[in-house]
């Protein structure tokens, strides 16, 4: 059994027509549920014949979380592509009407949208920690057959190797700018069943992702932040400190070791909260601001997880300053300047909003209080527009979140800034002030970039693929136009790569025509075609990237001096 649990502000669905000859009868009309636990479900196959156990732990597991959302309601939706082996459809509707009814029996308002219906939904999920969380329920997992030590295992190569092979991309509901399709044709990365929700980076790809990076510690190092990097793996304890082992447990993945309980991290902060502690701090190392391209994991359901979008593995720009609170307004302004220049840099246009206490958090109403005011306060003294988006904060503290809007219209939510009070004393973090007593420091989370994996996606749709040359994995393709021309067009090639631009050759036995066709396929910026012509005078036929026009007589040296410009400049 698989289930996805949204904290929604609401649903609506309406069931258009019917999936199966079997389907329940139903009026097909609107129906909408608010502040309501939106619980998607898919009963798999090893489900059938434990329908009563199955039943019975899944209705425990969402009253957990019905409890921990301070939800009004419960809606069970079947959504049978959250599994890859689900069960017969008589198993599936069994087991639903059994949650539905046994949810009723302890006196819960709850829904259920019909089985075997193609529906329509629109759901609204809230944006804080505790919005999204999946579970999969297992019976029995312990029955499982174990071996003697002294027994072999065996096992074939060959049906394990078709097992783990790739599987193809199925572009039937994609649009063609769709980041999956672009990643194929320009050949950035790929995914495995053998690492679920992972990406696989290729050359070309992490090129891409290593120039973000390079321009992100450029611009953090000038504005005077440190870089560290922590373990993936950390002892159950520190998450139990920081609070995310409560709110995260069932999205963290888990380890043993020496007979002690480890997690690998979802999160970057405690990890950074460590490197603060390890030495005394005083008034003058403050506001320490300390960065981390930090590698998370968190358990996610494969059928949520959508290209580089919803991953499980991915890397955070994080960042936490350590200050006074009376260095707080300045330093969340500059955080403020950071995101925009971020953002502009790439053609991003944005919203804010400042989401304030949730219902389920740590800390007093005092420290929400002051925390929440010193956002309001910076966001106004800016002259920001921004939506109060109440109830939304992390679970330790207030938030300023950035919506990124792309050139198809849709918003993205990647920076953020979190004030928090808690985590400093939940870890009893302190610095040694100018009256030489203990002080407590605030700290501020923060990312730009948000999940590496997922701007990389959002921006390859923003642009089409069409990156600006300094992002490009390739910036020249130089190709020749007869076999005559394949040593002239070699050596411009290695001119090229002795300055530092990215090209690649084309010599192979093709029509021009075809070689610009595959270049603009790979969304190559520049393509330069070496004739005879260009042979005898010494010179390139220019072509940009989605212009027909050609330019011819062009000096090399002018070329490479231009594009070297637009590197630099990050144009």
């Amino acid at each position: 059994m698989k289930i996805l649990c949204l904290h929604s502000d609401f649903i609506e669905w309406e069931p258009k027509k019917k999936a199966m000859k079997d389907a329940e009868e139903i009026e097909k009309k609107l129906y909408r549920a608010e502040e309501t636990l939106v619980v998607f479900s898919s009963v798999e196959k090893n489900d059938e014949g434990k329908e009563k156990s199955i039943i019975e732990k899944t209705v425990n597991e969402i009253i957990k979380v019905y409890d921990q959302v301070k939800a009004t309601s419960v809606v069970v939706y079947p959504y049978v592509h959250l599994s890859t082996t689900p069960s017969n459809p008589k198993t599936a509707l069994k087991v639903l009407v059994g949650i539905e009814k046994s949810l009723a029996d302890r006196k819960l308002k709850v829904y259920r949208a019909p089985f075997g219906w193609y529906k329509m939904f629109n759901v609204k999920c809230k944006g804080h920690p505790l919005s999204e969380l999946s579970r999969s329920i297992v019976i029995d997992e312990a029955e499982k057959a174990s071996k003697k030590e002294e027994e072999v295992e065996t096992y074939d190569i060959k049906h394990l190797l078709r097992e783990i092979s790739k599987t193809r991309l199925d572009r039937e509901n994609l649009k063609e700018n769709d980041h999956r399709i672009l990643g194929q044709r320009m050949d950035l990365f790929s995914f495995s069943e053998t690492a679920p929700g992972m990406v696989f980076w290729h050359d070309k790809g992490w090129k891409i992702c290593n120039e973000l990076i390079k321009f992100w510690r450029e611009e953090h190092r000038k504005a005077g932040y440190q870089e560290i990097s922590t373990p993936l793996v950390l002892d159950k304890k520190l998450w139990q400190i920081s609070g995310h082992w409560e709110k995260y447990r069932e999205n963290i993945f888990l380890s043993n070791y020496e007979d002690r309980e480890f997690a690998v991290k979802p999160m970057n902060c405690p990890g950074g909260i460590l490197v603060y502690k390890s030495r005394p701090r005083s008034y003058r190392d403050l506001p320490l601001r300390v960065g981390e391209l930090g590698i998370v994991h968190r358990q996610e359901l494969s059928g949520v997880l959508t290209g580089l979008f919803r991953v499980v593995k991915f890397t955070q720009d994080d960042a936490h300053i350590y200050c006074t609170e009376e260095q707080l307004e300045s330093e969340i302004s500059a955080i403020i300047e950071m995101v925009d220049m971020f953002y502009r840099k790439f053609g991003f246009s944005y919203d804010v909003e400042l989401s304030t206490r949730p219902e389920k958090r740590i800390g007093s109403d005092k420290i929400w209080d002051k925390a929440e005011k010193v956002l309001d306060n910076v966001l106004k003294k800016r002259k920001m527009k921004f939506k109060l988006n109440k109830g939304d904060g992390a679970f330790y503290g207030p938030k300023i979140d950035f919506h990124i809007k792309d050139s198809l219209g849709r918003t993205w939510q990647c920076a953020t800034i979190q004030l928090d009070f808690s985590m400093p004393e939940r870890f009893e973090l302190t610095y040694t002030g100018e009256d030489n007593s203990p002080h407590r420091p605030a700290m501020l989370h923060r990312t730009v970039y948000g999940a590496m994996e997922r701007f990389i996606g959002i921006l390859l749709e923003h642009l089409n693929g069409n990156l600006p040359v300094w992002l490009s994995p390739v910036q020249v393709k130089v190709m020749s136009f007869t076999d005559r021309n394949i040593k002239a067009t070699k050596k411009i090639h290695e001119r090229l790569l002795s300055e530092g631009i990215l090209s690649e050759i084309d010599i192979d036995n093709n029509t021009v025509d075809y070689k610009v066709r595959d270049a603009e396929l790979q969304k190559i910026p520049y393509m330069i075609v070496i004739g005879d012509k260009e042979e005898e005078k010494g010179t390139i036929a220019l072509r940009k990237r989605g212009d027909r026009k050609v330019e011819f007589g062009v000096k090399l040296d002018d070329f490479v001096k231009k594009v070297r410009k637009e590197i630099e400049n990050r144009t």
